[in-house]
């Protein structure tokens, strides 16, 4: 089965990313293109020509610090708007952005510095400055720190740098050149660099600007970034901003996003599933028991009766018009009242999570993509959105599925290459189509579903293929849920791990139970864990009796990126979680 979306737009092929900026300075110069969140209070709108300017003075900064065509330049830092000027600025002198997540130790830090061959860093705080310093201790490598005026420093060098020798080093680069080297957050092995190319970023964005047009077209249209810079989705969303002149805030951290979202209003977010999960147990927290909590649970029910009705019937208008001024209102103000479309990537978002928010006014767009794809290779659309798929091919890319099941893609955002591994590549491509790695299903409509991950695959001693994803996914169903991961490679049968959220807990024990639960206790209770088996029980009914969950055990620990359980992209690391639970995982097999 194969799913194809025509090209929509294309550039010249003279052209390179920096283009789409000086094209947007050309026609608006005057118009909002960033907002500063201010230390002081506030905010403060940065206009086109503004960050232009010092774009332009920082790239002349990088030329001066040595920097030449072809070169890399690591990036470590925070999102915020010093990144982006220094990620213009890296495309205006000709190089090449190399993120590095600021969770990375300096021995990950320290890779990726040696293999994409960076002479110059810039560094977010002085402890990215710390880490990439020891990660290459005996490389010349000349770092600039944002927090310590690392900018104005760049600007002071490049004064002697003239516009001429500035667009000389800007124009050497065509949309066929590599203009980002990222690499893959490693949630198993040590990263691969993808070589994306200026084609795959500026085509990308400007096709998911035609793609989504409904609300990236809209006059109001502005948003939030608070995601990761240095994951290549991020970057992608922002540039579908300049290219489109979309006002964009950027939000330090998830933890200021409320506020941000209640101060700025913004009209469509770019989000990851524990985000939408975060909001509705808060939301569930906040109504908590007696009356108030029958009346959330009643307009939960009713959202997602209401999501997946084609037809509501009067009655069930009646019933969602008084919710929505009792209840959805609410959860609308919490994305700041004004955000009409979401779009979700990462990791998959639980249907009924899904319903909810679209019976709730907040349709989440769920899509699907990898660093080797530039991000997006397929996404709903508002007005075409199937609930449970990650909906049709991009513009300029086709998908088919393997005769074994695995998600095959060629077009427009799929990358040039691993750097400095040719085996690699050679191995990622079947007759010019990348293999993802990825296991899925391509409906009568052309609509993906991603059922699974190839390698994560477990198969049982009787020969039996399980694929964990969609059985933790209901498992994580619960609010009491943080995490859940199968187990059974060459095992007679499935077992699970599950660790808990404390907050979930915590509403869920006070409101049940009568008292709260700390975790710790949570682990031994015998009705928390008949709770967790009603959970584990409706994950059952998805597969065989050879597939199911035979026996499951759970966890206080936390699952995050500190612990090193989560990657930067909050992709659960299957191999870390088992190296760290093994003797829990052969008790499940001994008892």
């Amino acid at each position: 089965m194969e799913s194809t979306t025509p090209l929509a737009a294309d550039l010249p092929s003279s052209w390179n990313t920096s283009d789409l900026l000086l094209r947007r300075l050309a026609d608006e110069p005057d118009a909002v293109m960033f907002v500063r969140k201010l230390p002081e209070g506030g905010y403060r709108d940065i206009t086109c020509a503004e960050f232009h300017r010092d774009v332009v003075r920082t790239a002349k900064g990088l030329i001066a610090a040595g920097v030449r065509p072809g070169d890399s330049v690591a990036v470590m830092s925070a999102t915020r708007i010093e990144w982006t000027i220094v990620d213009f600025a890296v495309f205006f002198a000709g190089a090449v952005t190399v993120p590095v997540y600021e969770t990375s130790s300096p021995y990950q830090t320290g890779w990726i510095l040696e293999d994409s061959s960076c002479a110059v860093g810039i560094a977010g705080t002085s402890g990215n400055e710390a880490v990439m310093a020891q990660g290459a201790p005996d490389a010349p490598l000349q770092l600039f720190t944002l927090d310590e005026g690392g900018l104005e420093r760049l600007w002071e060098l490049g004064e002697g740098v003239s516009d001429e020798a500035l667009e000389s080093a800007r124009s050497s680069r065509t949309l066929d050149d590599v203009a980002t080297v990222v690499y893959t957050s490693g949630t198993t092995g040590r990263p691969k660099g993808c070589e994306i190319t200026h084609r795959n970023m500026s085509v990308v964005a400007v096709n998911a600007s035609e793609f989504l047009s409904e609300f990236l077209k809209a006059p109001e249209a502005k948003s939030i970034m608070f995601l990761p810079l240095a994951h290549i989705l991020a970057r992608c969303v922002q540039l579908v901003c300049v290219d489109r002149g979309i006002p964009l805030l950027h939000s330090a951290s998830a933890a200021d996003l409320v506020d941000d979202m209640a101060a700025f209003q913004p009209t469509f977010l770019l989000a990851v599933p524990r985000v939408f999960e975060k909001i509705y147990a808060q939301a569930e927290k906040r109504a908590g028991s007696g009356r108030a909590g029958r009346v959330f649970a009643a307009a939960s029910d009713t959202a997602v009766e209401y999501s997946k009705a084609e037809s509501p019937s009067l009655a069930l208008r009646l019933k969602h018009g008084i919710f929505d001024r009792l209840v959805y209102r609410k959860v609308r103000a919490v994305f700041g009242g004004h955000v009409t479309h979401t779009v979700s990537g990462a990791s998959p978002l639980s249907p009924r999570l899904a319903h909810f928010f679209r019976g709730a006014g907040i349709p989440v767009l769920e899509g699907y993509g990898l660093t080797e794809s530039t991000a997006p290779l397929s996404v709903n659309q508002p007005g075409r959105m199937k609930i449970g798929t990650v909906g049709l091919p991009m513009p300029g890319t086709s998908i088919r599925i393997a005769e074994d099941g695995e998600i095959l893609a060629r077009g427009a955002g799929v990358f040039k290459a691993y750097r400095n591994s040719p085996e690699a590549t050679e191995a990622a491509f079947q007759d010019g189509w990348f293999a993802t790695g990825d296991l899925g299903k391509i409906d009568d409509e052309g609509f993906l579903t991603v059922t699974g991950r190839k390698k994560e695959l477990i198969v049982t001693a009787g020969g039996k293929n399980v694929a964990p994803a969609p059985l933790e996914e209901r498992i994580r169903e619960n609010s009491i849920v943080d995490q859940a991961v199968l187990f059974g490679e060459g095992r007679p049968f499935v077992t699970a791990l599950i660790a808990l959220d404390p907050e979930g807990l915590s509403r869920w024990s006070t409101e049940t139970l009568g008292h709260e639960l700390t975790p710790e206790q949570a682990c031994e209770d015998e009705r928390v864990l008949a709770h967790l088996q009603s959970s584990v029980d409706y994950a059952n009914e998805l597969v065989s009796r050879a597939e199911q969950v035979r026996k499951f055990t759970v966890t206080s620990e936390v699952f995050d990126e500190a612990s090193g359980r989560l990657s930067p992209s909050l992709k659960l690391k299957r191999n870390i979680v088992v190296k760290d639970f093994e003797p829990v995982i052969e008790e499940l097999y001994r008892s």
